[in-house]
């Protein structure tokens, strides 16, 4: 009994496992290695996740995104005023446009720049912030598709969904149900 004793402490003494430590020697651990997987892709999706959120936006942020809001609206309600304007009073409308007549050419040139360069920016921030909010959202995706293959396997039409298992009770009442008392009782009263 000593030898035998002697042996696997030599073996498996100390939480050691000298045959697994061997084979290992010559074939990965998959369990281990499966492990770190998924450390490196969690360690990875923090660190992209990171990278991409969004600051937490104060007071003067806030309000700077106000004003940022209000010259397309104002921009597309100001022509749909000047068509009114034109239709209750051509005379005065007339009178403007002849003012806007006299503004000189590289005035409207840098006119269309910054209105392009504000577009345009305002444009690459929306798209920016689209992306972080898709980046967001991919990352729930595994989440999402196993909750869906959950749900498609409860389906009715979903093959062995109402196989009772081995359970040999529920077995033999699918197979041969009870009677059923109030049918019996209803077709009593019908004279069936």
């Amino acid at each position: 009994m000593g030898l035998i004793s002697g042996v696997l402490a030599l073996l498996f003494g100390n939480g050691r496992n000298v045959l697994q430590e061997t084979a290992e020697l010559y074939r990965e651990n998959t369990e281990a290695s499966a492990v770190r997987a998924y450390e490196v892709q969690t360690q990875a999706m923090l660190q992209f996740g990171s990278e991409f959120q969004a600051p937490q936006k104060g007071l003067f942020d806030r309000v700077m995104d106000g004003v940022n809001r209000l010259p397309r609206p104002a921009l597309a309600l100001g022509t749909l005023g000047l068509f009114v304007a034109a239709m209750v009073d051509p005379i005065w409308f007339a009178a403007r446009m002849q003012g806007i007549a006299l503004v000189p050419e590289p005035l409207w040139w840098l006119l269309g720049v910054v209105v392009s360069f504000y577009f345009g920016a305002r444009h690459q921030s929306k798209m920016q912030d689209f992306q972080r909010d898709i980046r967001s959202t991919m990352t729930q995706l595994p989440t999402v598709i196993s909750n869906i293959e959950a749900l498609r396997t409860m389906q009715s039409d979903s093959p062995g969904i109402a196989d009772p298992g081995p359970d040999a009770a529920l077995n033999s009442d699918v197979i041969r149900p009870e009677e059923n008392r109030a049918l019996h009782d209803w077709r009593k009263l019908r004279g069936i």
